[in-house]
């Protein structure tokens, strides 16, 4: 089965599902559903940073700092998170990454997604799929800082708005 063939769920303003479609007729329509981000620190807290595959349905070809991807029908965040975090990164056995906060991202084109954002630790060696990950690299917080700011990477747009929110979020952890 495909990417765009995967069901899905669609869900309301208050992230209640009110339905399900397949997910590329859900993306066509511009319909609201769920998706898990996933924020990984190695040991030395150094981030996980990719470039997309140019066959991703959204956002090819992109950077993102996040690993994550749609929550499928009937399933939760967090059992999403922990599937693509281990898919993504070609993994198994990684620890339940830890929610943070959720938000609802508005894509400014008629799209919209429920975005939760987690965080992990991965001590393991990693091996990303290839369908799914072109490039990667751990790179230390400042770095990451650096190539947002000199425009010569293109970032995937939600996972900008979900930095964005998790610098404000960690601003007013303890």
């Amino acid at each position: 089965m495909s990417a765009a063939d995967e069901i899905i769920d669609i869900v309301d303003e208050d992230d209640r599902v009110i339905g399900q479609w397949p997910r590329g007729e859900a993306y066509a329509r511009g319909l609201r559903h769920r998706c898990a981000f996933v924020l990984v620190r190695d040991a030395q807290g150094r981030i996980f940073v990719h470039r997309r595959t140019p066959t991703k349905l959204v956002f090819p070809s992109r950077y993102d700092m996040f690993v994550g991807g749609v929550v499928g029908a009937g399933e939760s965040y967090d059992d999403a998170a922990l599937r693509e975090a281990e898919e993504e990164l070609g993994v198994s056995g990684l620890p339940r990454p830890v929610f943070l906060f959720k938000f609802l991202y508005d894509d400014g084109a008629g799209g919209a997604w429920w975005s939760a954002v987690y965080e992990v630790r991965c001590d393991l060696p990693v091996n990303p799929q290839v369908e799914e990950v072109a490039w990667h690299g751990f790179l230390p917080e400042d770095e990451v800082e650096l190539r947002l700011g000199e425009g010569a990477w293109e970032w995937v747009p939600d996972g900008l708005a979900a930095y964005e929110r998790l610098k404000a979020y960690e601003g007013r952890r303890p």
